[in-house]
Parts: C-alpha cells; structure tokens; sequence
C-alpha cells in the first residue's frame, strides 16, 4: 500500500512540473488548459500526501512541492528569457521574477512552520514526557500503596500471630494454675483426710484405752468392794423404788440401817439416779398427803436434802 501511495505521488508531481511548464512552452491558447492540468495534479498530489499522512505532514509536503514549483518556473523562466529572444526577455524576467517571489512567500510560510513545528513537536514531547512522568509515578504510587498494602498484610499477620501466642501462652498458663491449685487441693485435701482418719484413730485409740481402763478399774473396784457396801447399794435401789430421797437424806438412811458413813455414800454414788427427778416426786408426794405454798415446799425439799435448785425446779414442775 506504502510503494502504491508513493507511485500515484511522484505521478501526481510530475505531471504537475510536466503541464506548469507546458503552459507557458506552447503558447497562450492553451496555457488555461495546462495550468488546469497542473492545478488538477497539484490537487491529487495533496490528496495522497493527506492519505499516506497527518494534516500536517501533508500540508508542509504541499508547502515543499509549491516551493519546488517555484523554483522550477524560476530557473524555467530565466532560461527561457536568453533562449527565446530579445522580444519576450523582459516577459519571461517578470515570470521569472513572479517564480522567486512565489518562491521567497512559500519559503516564508514554510520557515514559520519549521519553526512551530519543533515547538509543537517539543510541546508533545512535554506533554507526552508528563504523561509518561504522571504515569510512572501513578505506577510507583501503585507500587507503593500495594507495598504499603502488603506491609499492612504483614503487620496485621504479625500482630494476630503474635496475639494468638499471648491467647495459647495465656491459657496454657491459666491451665497450669488450675492444674497446680487443683492438686494443691488435692493434696490439701488428701493431708485433711489423713489428719482427720489420724485424729479417728487416735479418738478411737483414746476411746479403747479409756474402756480399757474404766473396764480395769470397774473390775479392779468390783474385786475392792466388800460385801456390805453391796448391800448398801441394793438397799439403796430398794428405798428409791418405794419412795424418793435426797442423794444426803438416802446416805442418811443407810446409815440409820447400820451402815457405815462409807458403806452408805459408797451405795448411794454407785447406783443410777436423777436427783432432780427425785425432788419432783417427793415434792408431789408431799402434795398428795397435805397443802403447801410454793415456798413453804421449796424449804420442805431443802429440809429433806434437795439443793435449793432442784427444790425450785420440783415445786414449778408440780405446779406451785
């Protein structure tokens, strides 16, 4: 496409060259023709230069083939005022002078482009440079905030690292105490139930020995008692199941009965009495033979051998 493009230019500016030189070769009847011709050619020549090319491309191509043109009928013409002769030296001078103004014009107008062209070409490579520039550094921006990202991600990777060791160190610590108070505990209670079975069997221990002991003195005391302080206990039980004594007015007795003060107090000690229990009889004994006041019984009791307590408690229990 590039080879046919540049084929149809290199027509389109021969021709052009070819017909701008003929009108003015042939004569004036058809010159018009030949200008059209060259005008037509100029105007293919810019329609490829558009086609192959930017705007701009083509136009300062069409700027350099007008240039060229010019320069052609410049040189054409100055020839052709020596060759053609005196009569039309100063037309083909005029033309050849009219070419060199052509010439300078276009040269001007294609200086100026020259010269903006560079601007416009170093203003593109600004723009094009800031784009890059703002690229790369929306590139490294990028880069650094997934950099950034990736820290943060590592951080945070760390730092739940680092916070589910405290949580496993933590709770490996808390099962530790519970383990170490829970046999502590253990122990604790294990040495309190050896203290406690210790204490068990020291009671028990005590309990036996005292048994023992009671049991060896009660035989020993059995084998020691005579055969009067006996009758002394039995004659004791006897008097307690007929009527109520005193623990002091039933010795009393005994000794009436001619027993010794020993023999007496030894029955009496030796036999299974509640003395309270005796006040509350006798006092109740005295109120089924005859009346009495509430203090006028209590001093009967005592009289009789009961402590002021057990006379006071007698007296309440039979209603005085």
């Amino acid at each position: 496409m590039e080879t046919i493009l540049m084929i149809l230019l290199l027509t389109a500016l021969a021709g052009a060259v070819v017909f701008f030189a003929l009108a003015f070769m042939k004569g004036k009847e058809k010159r018009l023709g030949y200008l059209l011709k060259s005008g037509g050619c100029l105007f293919a020549l810019l329609a490829v230069v558009m086609i192959d090319g930017s705007k701009d491309e083509a136009f300062q191509m069409f700027m350099g083939i007008l240039l060229l043109t010019a320069f052609a009928g410049m040189i054409a013409f100055f020839i052709l005022a020596f060759v053609k002769g005196k009569g039309n030296r100063l037309n083909n001078f005029a033309k050849s002078g009219g070419c060199l103004f052509a010439f300078l014009v276009i040269a001007f107008i294609a200086g100026s482009m020259i010269e903006e062209s560079p601007v416009t070409e170093e203003v593109t490579a600004n723009v094009s440079a800031e784009d890059k520039e703002a690229e790369e550094k929306a590139k490294q921006e990028e880069e650094a905030r997934e950099q950034a990202q990736k820290e943060q991600e590592g951080r945070e990777a760390k730092e739940q690292a680092e916070k589910e060791q405290e949580e496993r160190e933590a709770k490996e610590k808390a099962q530790k105490e519970q383990e170490a108070k829970e046999a502590e505990e253990q122990a604790k209670k294990e040495a309190e139930e050896k203290a406690k079975k210790e204490e068990e069997e020291r009671k028990a221990k005590e309990e036996a020995e005292r048994k023992a002991k009671e049991e060896a003195e009660r035989k020993t005391k059995e084998d020691s008692v005579t055969v009067s302080q006996k009758q002394a206990v039995a004659m004791a039980e006897q008097y307690l199941n007929f009527t109520a004594f005193s623990k002091s007015g039933l010795i009393d007795q005994l000794k009436f009965e001619g027993f010794s003060t020993e023999d007496a107090t030894y029955g009496v000690e030796n036999i299974s009495v509640d003395w309270q229990e005796q006040a509350v009889i006798k006092a109740q004994e005295y109120l089924d033979f005859t009346a009495f006041s509430r203090q006028g019984l209590i001093d009967q009791l005592i009289f009789e051998g009961f402590s002021k307590e057990h006379a006071s408690y007698a007296v309440s229990q039979v209603g005085l």
